[in-house]
């Protein structure tokens, strides 16, 4: 669809787990995004957004990555006006308040849900 806005959208995938990381950047590529990543670690996530700076138009991102929480990345991307969606395998209260408003997806993760997600954040982004 040629106003799908994931068409040739860049997605940042911070994810730790193997399966779920490569599960997403198949389901993303299938829609028509450019993946960045995935990034396993914090380290290698904020390589990521440093690199790709201000060309990222999303990100998906595990609260912890490698055992470190994820939320330096978060800040970061929060501070560039980069939208995100959280997803982690614990629940809500697991997010500081300053992230709470944020869309957080448990796993396993529905990729409907994300794609949709997804559509309405870049969707809202001036263009």
């Amino acid at each position: 669809m040629a106003d799908d806005p994931l068409a040739g959208a860049r997605i940042l995938v911070a994810e730790d787990e193997y399966l779920l990381a490569e599960e997403l950047q198949a389901a993303l590529v299938e829609l028509g995004t450019r993946v960045i990543g995935p990034a396993a670690s914090l380290a290698d996530a904020l390589a990521l957004i440093e690199t790709a700076d201000a060309r990222l138009d999303a990100a998906i991102l595990d609260i912890n990555l490698g055992g470190e929480p994820a939320f330096v990345a978060a800040d970061r991307l929060a501070r560039d006006g980069i939208p995100l969606i959280f997803v982690t395998g614990y629940d809500a209260a697991a997010l500081p308040a300053r992230f709470r408003l944020r869309p957080l997806l448990e796993k396993p993760v529905d990729l409907r849900r994300v794609a949709a997600l997804l559509r309405e954040m870049i969707g809202a982004l001036p263009r």
